[in-house]
């Protein structure tokens, strides 16, 4: 496999994204750097992945992560949020699409020497075909002959504890069946399942309040303008409060 643009002085970069047009690692220069004090709601999910980020920044025995549930309530932001805590501890993330996870090996191999360690990021975690994808992250997860890379754990989202291909869920089982079982045992691979429910409209309005302290005067009417909006848009979430601020800034 030849890759491109690859090294990556990682003292200065923090984070990197898999580019799959130009099939190199681009470092990312403009990092979303989220505030974990402005994810409302998770407290114990962000508990969780934090303790965990903890114990593999100091070399005690971690786990690879699912975040799973209802969406727009922080999975990804969660994820984002460690970089923005722990990236002066030598946290470093790569960002991978679904679709390019057959590269996880050749990706892992040019970062498993550094001192730094490495979460690997994928979003929306699932698997509509019989392509192979979950094969190759089962390997990375657990090694083959090879040892998994000590400093490389996998964090990845998704609508869905089972990361179940989604024909099976219309009653199309055409999956061989050792592909099936495979895919179906795959999110047993992540030790921590963290769990997102959908968000309650208390929380919601929590995020709203945060969003526009100290910017309206009448916060009646802009809670009730925030619940219709939310409504029209399949219930509260954080990605609605976002939505709802740039809406009220935007007219």
């Amino acid at each position: 496999m030849a890759f491109g643009k690859l090294t990556i002085d990682w003292r200065s970069t923090i984070a990197a994204v898999w580019r799959s047009n130009r099939h190199f690692l681009k470092p990312i220069t403009n990092v979303d750097l989220v505030n974990p004090d402005t994810l409302m709601g998770i407290d114990e999910q962000k508990e969780a992945l934090f303790r965990n980020t903890e114990n593999f920044l100091r070399g005690k025995p971690a786990s690879h992560a699912l975040l799973w549930g209802a969406r727009g309530v922080g999975k990804s932001s969660l994820i984002k949020a460690l970089l923005t805590r722990y990236h002066t501890y030598g946290l470093r993330m790569i960002q991978i699409p679904k679709e390019d996870l057959h590269l996880l090996v050749d990706i892992t191999d040019e970062i498993v020497d550094s001192h730094h360690r490495f979460i690997i990021y994928c979003d929306d975690l699932t698997f509509e075909e019989s392509n192979g994808e979950y094969r190759m992250l089962k390997s990375t997860m657990e090694g083959t002959l090879e040892k998994p890379p000590a400093n490389v754990l996998i964090y990845g989202t998704s609508v869905c504890r089972r990361l179940t291909p989604a024909q099976l869920s219309a009653g199309n089982h055409a999956l061989p069946s050792a592909d099936l079982e495979e895919t179906l045992s795959l999110s047993d691979r992540f030790g921590l399942s963290l769990p997102f429910s959908p968000m309650s409209e208390e929380t919601y309005l929590g995020i709203v309040d945060n969003l526009f302290k100290g910017r309206v005067q009448d916060t009646d009417l802009l809670r009730q303008e925030a619940v219709s909006f939310a409504a029209e848009r399949g219930g509260p979430s954080g990605r609605a409060a976002r939505h709802f601020f740039n809406h009220c800034h935007a007219s």
